[in-house]
């Protein structure tokens, strides 16, 4: 019986230095996280010192001011931001209404499916939310046995930076509590993801993967070689 190389099924392991180098000025970024939970905080701080600008940062939120993703909107990272709400974060409001960056927001269940969407190969999503607000305005409005929806593309990102409990070298990913969040949908709909492990481990018992390997381009464990 011919055996399996699992050598091609392993993932590169980088520092977080390495995986800043990797994102590109005006690229389309995912950052997971709710807030600071799940947050893949030392591959922003890395992003910080580099020269990157014109981000277009697809997040929940952007968190605090000096907090990850906070970070990237204090320090001028980022040209365009698609989120649900930036309250928790006053520079954000501040740099909106200056002209300094944009801020396209949607409903966090519309936002989380327009990237389910991408991840899943679909061509778009139809939702209630929104009807007969300026949520519907410059949109297709869809409408099936009586009742309107508003037609959402497919949103998609150049790169993923998001978060792992625990992640092991073939690059599934396992999470302790609500730090999942938005990390396991970002995962499926980006060219290039990379994971922030808090431990890289040799395997994950099957059923406590979360987010498959064949999602993971790159590994970056918490408090490595930076």
């Amino acid at each position: 019986m011919q055996s399996i190389n699992e050598d091609k099924y392993l993932k590169k392991i980088i520092s977080a230095k390495e995986a800043a180098k990797l994102i590109k000025s005006n690229s389309a970024v995912m950052v997971g996280g709710f807030l600071s939970c799940g947050a893949p905080d030392e591959i922003i701080d890395e992003l910080i010192n580099t020269d990157v600008k014109n981000l277009t940062m697809i997040c929940n939120d952007t968190s605090f001011e000096d907090a990850d993703k906070g970070k990237l909107i204090k320090y001028g990272l980022v040209k365009k931001v698609i989120t649900t709400h930036i309250g928790t974060n006053p520079v954000t409001g501040q740099k909106m209404h200056n002209g300094e960056i944009e801020v396209e927001f949607y409903p966090m269940g519309t936002l989380v499916e327009k990237i389910h969407a991408k991840g899943s190969g679909l061509g778009g999503v139809l939702t209630p939310t929104g009807i007969g607000t300026i949520l519907e305005q410059g949109k297709k409005i869809v409408e099936i046995k009586g009742k309107k929806y508003i037609f959402e593309e497919p949103l998609g990102a150049d790169f993923a930076i998001i978060y792992g409990t625990k992640v092991d070298k073939y690059g599934n990913v396992k999470f302790e509590g609500t730090t999942r969040n938005f990390n396991t949908s970002m995962a499926t709909a980006a060219d290039v993801v990379i994971v922030q492990a808090d431990e890289i481990v040799d395997c994950i018992n099957p059923d406590e993967v979360v987010i498959p390997g064949i999602f993971i381009d790159y590994v970056v464990e918490r408090g490595g070689n930076k």
